[in-house]
Formats: C-alpha cells, structure tokens, sequence
C-alpha cells in the first residue's frame, strides 16, 4: 500500500469515527493504569463492571495498595487471570509510591519497569494518559493492519515499526483508537463488515465479504 493510500485510509477513518477514544472507564492516569492491566484477555465491557465497584472505593496507588491483595481480589474475581492481575497492580501500587510519589510516570522506560506492563500497556498508557503518538499492536489492530494492507507483519513488534513509520503525521495521535475501534466493529475477526465499510475500496484483503 502506497502512503497516499494510506492517507486517503486514515483520513476516511478519522471522518467516521470523529472522537477516537479508549472504551475503558477512567478519570485518571492510575486509573487507566489499572483498567489496561486488568484488560489483558478480558473486554472492556467486564473490566468497565469491575472497576465501577473497584474504583468508588479505592482509584488512588495508596489506596489500592492498602486494599492488599485479597482485597484486591473481592473486586476484581470477575475478570480472567485475576490472581495474577492483583498481585502485579498491588506491586506496582507499591511501586509508584516508593518510585514516583505514587503518580504514574510518564516514559516508556519506567512504566516497563512496572510489574504487568508490558510495551503494549506501555503504548496505551503513553497515547492515551499522556498524549504520546504511540501505537499498541493489540489483536484488532495487528488483524487490520494485516488484512488491509497497511502495515502487514509476522509479529506485533513488526506491525508497530510499519505503522510507526507509515501512518500519515496527522493521524498519528489518534491511530490507535481509529484502528482498534475499526477492527473492534466493522474489520471483525470472522467475517468482515466490507459492505458497510468506508475503506473497502482502498483496503487490499482479497476475501472481501458482501455483508
């Protein structure tokens, strides 16, 4: 795919989807910090429902670092690998406190260093929180990067070079949200929603649908 292709794509996108954002419910950096990593194989729909009880009671790392990890637990059962997931946000609840003053910092390096970020929580925190023209290669966006032709890779870290050196200037900021929130309701996983689509026609997939 040619860059004007791919400028004519990201514009079209941008056009129909004019406010581009996360579909987790947050309100501050941490908040979002948790809600990401509570998001690993699980929707944004199960994670919203956690945190509106979670959050009430505790949406500061001071707080949720006094809840413990039990009762961390009570609040978050509802989600896939909860286990794990509240021993890394008490960690890095503890963390923030002893590194940063209990605010969540803003560079890639020291939210690596945070136990249960990885660079993809990284990317969504940094763009999201922070305002950083970062692209998380998630299972949507790697899907519609591939299937359309703008950025095609083996890996996730693949896909993230390509995009990072492909995606128009302009539509940097908002990249992630416009491609994930595509993918999420028109490029889906099975059957794609080509007929209703508004880059069908510069998209390359060759299995187009009719729907």
């Amino acid at each position: 795919m040619n860059a004007d292709k791919r400028r004519q794509l990201f514009d079209r996108l941008a056009q129909a989807i004019p406010d581009p954002s996360t579909e987790l419910n947050y309100s501050t950096p941490f908040e979002l910090l948790v809600a990401v990593v509570l998001s690993a194989q699980a929707t944004d729909k199960g994670v919203n429902k956690a945190t509106a009880k979670l959050f009430p009671v505790a949406n500061t790392s001071q707080a949720i670092f006094l809840l413990g990890e039990e009762g961390l637990k009570e609040h978050i059962k509802t989600i896939g690998l909860y286990n794990s997931k509240a021993k890394n946000i008490i960690e890095l609840s503890r963390l923030l406190l002893e590194r940063h003053g209990g605010e969540v910092p803003n560079t890639r390096e020291e939210l690596e260093a945070l136990p249960g970020v990885g660079r993809k929580t990284a990317n969504v925190i940094l763009n999201t929180a922070f305002g950083q023209p970062t692209i998380a290669v998630d299972t949507h966006i790697f899907r519609v990067s591939n299937r359309t032709g703008i950025a095609p890779g083996k890996n996730v870290t693949e896909v993230e070079k390509k995009l990072d050196r492909h995606v128009p200037k302009e539509h940097k900021q908002d990249a992630h949200h416009l491609l994930i929130l595509h993918g999420r309701y028109t490029c889906i996983a099975r059957k794609p929603r080509c007929g209703s689509c508004v880059i069908a026609d510069l998209c390359e997939y060759a299995d187009k649908t009719e729907n």
